[in-house]
Parts: C-alpha cells; structure tokens; sequence
C-alpha cells in the first residue's frame, strides 16, 4: 500500500459475517487500485473479526481496526473518514456489491469534472443472493448549476445513494459529520450538495443488497433505527418528536451554512418551506426496495458478470 493512496474506502461494519467477504471481494477487485481500505469493526460479535484479519493479511492495501465497544453505525461512520488519507474518500456497506469499473469510473468523472464534488454511478437493488430485484432509474437534479435547484430535488424526490459515491475528501471536510435522527443522511447528503455539484455515471455499477437483517429492515420503529445508529439516543431524552423535529432542523442548518448567496439561501428556504407544508410530499416516503421486482433474467445486466469474485456462480 502506497503512503499516500488518492482514494481511501472508509467500511464500517457490525456482525457482517454473512456478506462481508462478498463486498470485500468486489472492493479488492476493483480496476482502479490505487486505495486504502479501512476497516472499522463495531466490536463484533460473529465471524467478522476473523474475515477481516484474514483480508488484512492478504492485502496491504486494507487497514483494519477493531473498536473495544459498540459505539453505533453514526460514530462508525464518521470515524472511519477521520481514519482516512486519501485526497477522495468514499464509504462502503459491508453488504452491497460493486462492479469492477466502479471506483474507476468515477474518480475519472471527479478528474474530468473539477467542480463536481461527488461522483456515483447508476444502482440497482440486489437480493441476498446477489440477484437483481429493482433496477432505479435516476432522476435528481445533482448535477445543476444551481445550488437551489439541486437542494429542492433532495427534498422531493426519492434519494439515489448519494451517500455511498465518491467524494473529494476536503468538500466532506465542510460540511458538518453525519448525525444520528431521523433521515439524518439525508440532511446529510442535502447539505454536500449545497457545497456542490454531483455526476452520475449513466452505468450500472452499484449494487445495494436488501435482506431481512439490513439496519432498516432489522429496526423498523424510527426510534429503534436511531439507537442503531448512535446509542446514545436511547432513553426518554430522544423521544420521536425530538428525532423528527432534528430531522427538520438538519435542513434548515445545512442552508445556514452552505456557501451560498442571499438569493440561493432564500429559495432554499422557500423550497423547505414547501416540502414542510406538503403532508403528502411526493415520493419521499418512496423506499426503492419496495418497488415490484422485475424478472433479473430479462436484465441485461448480470451482477455476477460484473462483480469480481462471483466468477464461479456464471452458468
């Protein structure tokens, strides 16, 4: 591993025994090479202690740290990016895939694009066998010159993973660290976007797995779900109005402070108040997840064609 590598993967990871060497798999056969990836165990409890260290001692690249207690998926999260070195950074899940030309394709789409700060690429929700499911069509105004424009479409519309793309590390710097209420990485993504453009890779790259024991499936209550993510939220001081009011509150400071001129921060605000006064508010409520599957034979895209180590499972 280079001193220096220009990409650093951040992984947080609790008890990801079940997939984790998948993701490990497809990370580690990425076509661009030149990153870290740090690894930061939640203190698990199954088998993930032993695949990481098994990992680690294949390949210089990976940095793995194991934390003395489970301090949540929010602290996680945002440790693993202090942790990192890189000039770009981007987070993985310990249990989506990840086509080969992933990484390459969009750290090309940040060089070719100085005034982009974040680069994703097109996804497609996966079972836990690693089949298609719901292919997701993008349709967010991220790449808009105009800050406004690019904060009302975050509001509207249902979300495209943003937060897992890559990110030119020093814009992730200026905005505030993730948070642990409701929908805080959506406040989150909100506010990266109000520093600066995004570009999707109009290719299918990513694949977010969904199974019964994923952090949202696992804890359906919003409450359950925020002590998931920080367990400090539990307790009477955290009831779900307070969560909900955060939420809300989340926007209005990643307007206060995103870099933008009078005009601008007054049609956000506009836009927020618009989304606060809209109960219904057209698709946010949206979980891509839940869309009718398709038939992943009749998709031209197969995931094991394109994720390294899932050679074997091609017929």
């Amino acid at each position: 591993m280079t001193a220096h590598p220009r990409l650093s993967i951040g992984l947080p990871v609790y008890n990801g025994e079940e997939y984790l060497a998948e993701s490990l798999d497809a990370l580690l056969g990425q076509t661009y090479e030149d990153f870290e990836l740090v690894i930061s165990d939640n203190a698990s409890t199954d088998a993930t202690q032993d695949i990481c260290r098994k990992y680690a001692a294949q390949d210089s690249r990976i940095r793995y740290i194991r934390l003395s207690r489970n301090v949540g998926a929010t602290p996680n999260h945002n440790y693993v990016f202090t942790e990192s070195r890189g000039e770009l950074f981007k987070w993985a899940s310990h249990d989506d895939l990840y086509a080969r030309d992933l990484l390459r394709r969009c750290v090309e789409a940040l060089d070719e694009h100085p005034e982009v700060i974040l680069a994703h690429a097109d996804q497609a929700v996966i079972d836990g066998d690693g089949q298609i499911k719901v292919p997701y069509e993008y349709t967010l105004a991220t790449d808009s010159p105009r800050p406004p424009e690019r904060f009302r479409s975050l509001l509207f519309e249902p979300g495209g993973d943003d937060f897992y793309g890559v990110l030119r590390a020093d814009a992730l710097r200026r905005v505030n660290p993730l948070d642990s209420y409701h929908h805080a990485d959506r406040t989150f993504v909100a506010e990266i976007a109000l520093n600066g453009r995004f570009h999707q890779v109009p290719e299918l790259l990513y694949f977010r797995r969904d199974h019964p024991t994923r952090a949202e499936r696992a804890n359906p209550s919003k409450r359950s779900r925020c002590v998931n993510l920080d367990p400090r939220r539990a307790g009477p001081l955290h009831p779900t109005p307070r969560l909900l009011a955060e939420y809300v509150l989340g926007f209005v400071s990643a307007i206060r402070r995103a870099p933008l001129s009078a005009a601008d921060r007054r049609a956000c605000y506009g836009h927020l108040a618009a989304w606060m006064s809209n109960r219904t508010r057209p698709g946010t409520g949206e979980r891509v997840e839940d869309r009718t599957p398709v038939d992943p034979g009749l998709y031209e895209v197969s995931v094991d064609a394109v994720v390294a180590g899932r050679e074997e499972r091609q017929s």
